[in-house]
């Protein structure tokens, strides 16, 4: 008799597209806690899955952000206009590691402690209410009483919190929005667009800049270009535009996700949301379900190992580009249980999911986006209690996207239509 090895699987060729990535987690996570892929352009990367082996991974000590630890970034191995180069190339907290990301992360940290948040909670109740007065206008000005939740109130409140942090008068909003949505969302666009949209995006937050230099206010990007390290050197202009630009896409575009994903899971689990009205469950629990079960982003590039690295059984060579599966993660049965695919707000240890990180990176900004999203769905949901999808959940469009894990649009009816 012959022996043979087993081919081994073929590495899977990530959709530009994306989609609704449950699917495919489910198919890659059978296979293992971690799987090869080849991301657009034929670049070859591996995807972390598993709850387990992402936890491990991403407090590992032997696991880098510095894309000076992937020689293929480095060496002309990867095209210089190679779209997913931005997740690399940027300079910030997000990017650096050791001293230099302390550093830069003690610069902004003290804005996102929990009491600095807590003393936000007026001011987002306040701009809650505006925006849900929106939603409400349009869907009574709309025939059929239907109203896009994104557009009326999911974007602009994390969007309007966060330039009201950093400094961004309001005229500036939207175009930061479709900048950051092509620099960091979309995964279908071309070397091309994801240029044009980076340089245009630098020059934006250098002009805020320059406007909150001149003008020094009560802001973040006021106190970003005053701080000082301990030698007395400012950040790098650099320095601060990946920061500025860090805070924008983390501040705005993942409490987007979560507030509509959200709604979208409460819409259609009835049973669930009946739990939250009457006071059976808690907004944060929702919160924290949404996140595990139907998370914000869902893949997040970059990580490289320093060596190479064994995770759950798999070895991952040295300076491997590296995802972050996060989606994938938070309906891994072997830690979650054998119902991770089911949506339950009373779910003991929900909270336990990784959608905001682990280790050092994990998202400074946490409190804010726990604090903005219970807001939201409590106010939401007080307001407009018969509030449903307009449409059937499997026809809304998705984000272009395996880095984000959303819908574009999301058009709700607010009260219950009558039956004649």
């Amino acid at each position: 008799m012959s022996s043979h090895t087993p081919a081994p699987t073929p590495a899977h060729v990530v959709d530009p597209t994306g989609g609704c990535p449950h699917a495919l987690n489910a198919d890659l996570r059978a296979r293992g806690p971690v799987a090869d892929i080849v991301l657009p352009g034929g670049v070859p990367a591996a995807v972390v899955l598993g709850h387990d082996a992402l936890k491990e991974f991403l407090s590992h000590p032997d696991v880098a952000k510095d894309a000076r630890h992937c020689p293929a970034l480095n060496d002309g191995t990867i095209p210089a206009d190679w779209p997913l180069r931005v997740f690399a190339n940027a300079q910030g907290m997000h990017t650096a590691d050791g001293a230099d990301h302390r550093r830069l992360r003690s610069l902004v940290g003290n804005a996102f402690t929990a009491r600095q948040v807590e003393r936000l909670r007026p001011r987002i109740e306040e701009l809650t209410a505006g925006f849900l007065d929106d939603l409400g206008r349009a869907a009574a000005e709309d025939p059929d009483g239907i109203a896009d939740l994104r557009t009326h109130f999911a974007l602009p409140l994390p969007m309007s919190v966060i330039c009201e942090l950093l400094g961004v008068d309001p005229e500036h909003r939207g175009r930061l929005h479709d900048l950051t949505y092509t620099v960091i969302i979309a995964t279908d666009t071309t070397p091309a667009e994801v240029m044009a949209a980076v340089r245009e995006l630098v020059e934006l937050l250098g002009t805020i800049a320059a406007a909150r230099r001149a003008a020094p206010g009560d802001d973040l990007t006021s106190a970003l270009i005053a701080a000082r390290e301990d030698g007395g050197d400012r950040l790098s202009e650099a320095e601060l535009i990946g920061t500025m630009r860090l805070m924008l896409v983390a501040g705005h575009e993942t409490t987007l996700n979560l507030i509509s994903n959200a709604v979208r899971a409460l819409c259609t689990h009835r049973d669930q949301l009946a739990l939250v009205l009457d006071g059976r469950a808690t907004w944060s629990d929702v919160v924290d379900e949404t996140l595990r079960w139907d998370g914000p982003v869902s893949w997040f590039p970059f990580r490289y190992p320093t060596r190479d690295l064994t995770l759950g059984g798999t070895v991952i060579p040295q300076g491997t580009p590296v995802l972050a599966g996060y989606t994938a993660a938070g309906r891994d049965e072997a830690f979650h249980g054998p119902d991770a695919d089911r949506f339950d707000v009373t779910r003991p240890g929900a909270a336990r999911h990784l959608s905001f990180g682990q280790g050092a990176h994990y998202c400074v900004g946490a409190p804010l986006a726990r604090l903005e999203a219970t807001i939201a769905l409590e106010r939401l949901f007080t307001r407009f209690p018969d509030l449903d999808l307009a449409v059937p959940e499997a026809e809304l469009p998705r984000q272009r996207s395996f880095i984000g894990n959303s819908v574009e649009a999301l058009p709700v009816r607010l009260v219950r239509p009558v039956r004649l």
